[in-house]
C-alpha cells in the first residue's frame, strides 16, 4: 500500500482544511493500489489431457487438438480466485519434453502459482490402455503395464527433474503443485465380468501407483508440493458403487475414455488443490 508523506505544519485554517480534503480524497487511490497488488497474482496451468477437457464432454473448440474445456480443475480454481490472472498452457497429449518446450515459456517471473500435471504420456500410458482394451489375453495387457512401469522408474525421473528445473527457472517465486493421477478401477466392484479382467484392472491401478510414486519423489526433490488424488478418487473409480469420477471405456471416443469427468474435476481435483493453495 502506498503511504502519504507527512506534510509540514500548516499555519492557516484554510490550508489545514485543504490538506484534510486532499488526505480524504487520496484514500480511494490507496485502496486501488491494494486491488492492483491483488490482481498481480498469476496462476499458470501446465499439463496434459488430465488437466484439459477430455472426459468432461465440453470443449472450447472440439477441433482444437489441445481439447481444452470449461469444466476442468484449473478453470474452476481460476474462477474461484478472481484476484489471479490465469494462463492455461495445458494441452492434451503433452509429454515432459513438449511441456518444457511449449508450455513452460508461458511462465513469467511474476507467476505466483503453477500446477504441473505430466508424465503419463512419457511412459505410453494411453497406448497401454488401448492395448489392454483391444487384446483378449491378459498377458498382453500385463506385459504392456510392466513396460510402462519400467519406463516410469528409469527414464521418467530424469525427464521430470529437467522439466521441474525449467519451471523453477521461469517462475522462481511461484508455489508449484505437481498433480498426480488417480487409480482407475475398483477391484471386484460392480463391473462384474464385463470389460477388462480384475487382473488387468489391478495392473492398471499399479501403473498409476508407480507413476504417482515417481511424481511425488521428484516433486519433493524440486521443492514442489505433490497433490495425490488417489484416496479421494478411489471411492469414485470405475466399477465403484459411488458416483464415478473417471470416464469408462467409450468405444466411439477412445481419446475421452479414462479421464476425469466433470465431477472428477469439480469434486475431486478442485477441493484437493484448494486445500493446498487456500
Amino acid at each position: 500500500m502506498r503511504s502519504l508523506r507527512a506534510r509540514r505544519p500548516l499555519f492557516s485554517l484554510s490550508l489545514a482544511v485543504a490538506t484534510a480534503c486532499i488526505a480524504f480524497t487520496s484514500a480511494p487511490v490507496a485502496q486501488a493500489d491494494d486491488n492492483d497488488a491483488a490482481a498481480a497474482e498469476k496462476y499458470v496451468a501446465l499439463g496434459d489431457s488430465y488437466a484439459t477437457g477430455p472426459g468432461t464432454g465440453e470443449y472450447d473448440d472440439p477441433d482444437d487438438a489441445c481439447r481444452r474445456g470449461p469444466a476442468t480443475y484449473p478453470r474452476l480454481w481460476a474462477q474461484q480466485h478472481a484476484s489471479y490472472s490465469f494462463v492455461e498452457a495445458s494441452c492434451s497429449g503433452a509429454t515432459t519434453a513438449e511441456l518444457t518446450a511449449q508450455q513452460v515459456p508461458q511462465l513469467t517471473a511474476d507467476t505466483t502459482l503453477a500446477t504441473v500435471q505430466v508424465g503419463g504420456n512419457d511412459v505410453g500410458f494411453v497406448e497401454v490402455l488401448k492395448n489392454c482394451i483391444l487384446t483378449l489375453d491378459d498377458k498382453d495387457c500385463l506385459a504392456g503395464v510392466d513396460a510402462a512401469k519400467a519406463a516410469a522408474t528409469t527414464s521418467l525421473p530424469g525427464a521430470l527433474a529437467d522439466t521441474y528445473a525449467a519451471v523453477r527457472a521461469k517462475a522462481p517465486n511461484a508455489e508449484v503443485v505437481v498433480v498426480g493421477y488417480p487409480r482407475l478401477y475398483t477391484i471386484g466392484g460392480s463391473c462384474g465380468v464385463l470389460g477388462l479382467s480384475d487382473a488387468e484392472r489391478a495392473a492398471l491401478n499399479s501403473a498409476a501407483d508407480t507413476l504417482d510414486g515417481v511424481l511425488a519423489e521428484q516433486a519433493q526433490k524440486a521443492g514442489f508440493t505433490f497433490l495425490d488424488p488417489r484416496a479421494a478418487f478411489d471411492p469414485h473409480s470405475i466399477c465403484s458403487d459411488g458416483d464415478t469420477w473417471v470416464t469408462s471405456l467409450e468405444w466411439d471416443a477412445l481419446n475421452e475414455s479414462y479421464h476425469p469427468n466433470k465431477a472428477g474435476h469439480r469434486d475431486g481435483y478442485l477441493p484437493l488443490l484448494n486445500a493446498i493453495t487456500g
